[in-house]
């Protein structure tokens, strides 16, 4: 092999296997780290470049002799096309105490052949010859990488780098592989150093944003993202990574139109359009929440009703009750029949509070908790919200009823009580009010109430 011939080769392998690591960490961010990655080895243009870098670099590479350069040139033309017959032919030619040189080569051609863990042995016998040998241990890094051993990755590229070989790549690999174990800090430096080398470098870029955020340095993840969203704007990801950051700097409405981008171009979710509603229900925009709760019920039909039966929830707590009605009528016609038992009392509960809150009539309202009831007539809810129609309606006696009913149940004796005892108060009928007060306080002590028994025990003293 002549010295051209050596430069030629070592010179190389650089561009192209930078821009395949590049693809390799693309890929495998998108997997979480864990992705296949097997369409990178198999790459053509992979194995091309990755044959080409077999030359020597002296300074941090071992020397060979002159056997070992014929024995590189004689398998040098069976690497293009017999990978098999290389390897054969190399193990042959090989001596126990050869240079690493030879080790490196032989990892080289099991590599391009996808036997990763032989592959793996021999440039560790590579390091081991020769421990600055600087494109082992990238080699090790990569392998590594693809394992999933983030510990053993991150050692080669630390090595890798402290021989002189810093390039964006490395550092990129680098910050990758301190994210996957979750460490975030020296990920990020790791980031910022790929990033200063090759700036307009997407994966470098989207590796620093994910870092800050995990970090809760929301500014600088909405500002990295900026870039990112100019560069891809179609990219739904980078507007839902940039609203989260824009949460965790307390600029909801800012989010909120990152989160009406992402639906715009039909990559919302279920997740993405209940924290739309959430931000405009916090916002006091009923209207706009009432809109982003209904279309996340229709992103996914057959998603859990729980959900959908939170946001209409969250409506009619906070007084939205136009709106509330509109998710709840939603929910009853997207679900129907499918309502399981436990969700279908809860929407009627639901609809029984709005039919009150609204002022509509009583058969209504009735009905429907009436309906609760009959389906478990153990539902305390239910029956105190019975209670409570009945009070509003004037018809004293069913709601004592309902309430009576109610105070059998532990969880709702104290506040059944009390209801009735308001009931009894509003009939001019203190002194049966006050037993009922009394075992309400024993059952679960309040102040208010307390304050009301002493009010009521007073007015009944002086009627006797």
């Amino acid at each position: 092999m002549t010295n051209a011939n050596r430069e030629s080769v070592g010179d190389a392998s650089r561009p192209g296997i930078a821009a395949l690591l590049l693809c390799l960490l693309a890929r495998g961010a998108q997997a979480g780290g864990q992705g296949d990655l097997q369409a990178i080895w198999s790459d053509p243009v992979f194995q091309k470049q990755f044959v080409a870098g077999y030359g020597v670099h002296a300074d941090v590479e071992p020397r060979v002799t002159p056997e070992e350069v014929t024995v590189l040139e004689r398998i040098r033309p069976r690497m293009a096309d017999d990978l098999p017959g290389a390897e054969d032919l190399l193990k042959k030619m090989m001596k126990k105490d050869c240079s690493a040189i030879l080790d490196f080569t032989l990892a080289g051609i099991q590599f391009q052949q996808d036997r990763m863990e032989e592959a793996l042995e021999n440039y560790q016998k590579a390091v081991a010859k020769f421990p600055s040998f600087r494109r082992a241990w990238r080699n090790l890094g990569l392998i590594h990488v693809r394992a999933g051993r983030t510990d053993e990755a991150i050692h080669a590229f630390v090595r890798m780098i402290e021989l002189g070989g810093a390039d964006a790549y490395s550092y990129g690999l680098l910050g990758f592989s301190y994210s996957a174990k979750q460490d975030f800090q020296p990920a990020e430096a790791a980031y910022r150093l790929a990033l200063l080398l090759q700036p307009d470098n997407t994966e470098w870029r989207l590796g620093l944003a994910r870092c800050v955020f995990k970090q809760e340095k929301f500014e600088d993840a909405a500002t990295v993202l900026d870039m990112l969203i100019a560069r891809y704007p179609d990219k739904a990801e980078f507007w839902l990574l940039q609203a989260h950051a824009f949460l965790g700097k307390k600029q909801p409405l800012k989010a909120a139109e990152n989160l009406e981008a992402v639906d715009r171009l039909g990559k919302a979710t279920v997740d993405s359009l209940q924290t739309l509603g959430d931000i405009y229900a916090s916002e006091s925009l009923m209207d706009l929440a009432a809109r982003a709760y209904r279309r996340s019920i229709d992103v996914d039909p057959n998603q859990p009703l729980s959900r959908p039966l939170r946001s209409a929830e969250v409506l009619a707590a906070r007084g939205a009750v136009t709106e509330a009605r509109q998710v709840a009528s939603h929910i009853r016609e997207t679900w129907g029949k499918r309502l399981e038992e436990a969700d279908r009392r809860r929407l009627l509960k639901l609809e029984a509070r709005l039919s009150m809150a609204e002022g509509a009539g009583s058969a209504e309202t009735a009905g429907l908790l009436e309906e609760i009831v009959k389906i478990d007539p153990l539902d305390g809810e239910a029956l105190m919200l019975l209670g409570q129609h009945y009070s509003r309606q004037n018809e004293p006696d069913r709601a004592i009823l309902y309430y009576e009913r109610a105070a059998s149940l532990e969880a709702f004796e104290a506040n059944a009580k009390v209801r009735h005892a308001q009931v009894l108060v509003g009939l001019g009928r203190f002194s049966e009010a006050v037993p009922l007060l009394r075992r309400a306080q024993e059952a679960g002590p309040r102040e208010d109430v307390a304050r009301y028994l002493d009010q009521v025990e007073r007015i009944a003293r002086a009627r006797r």
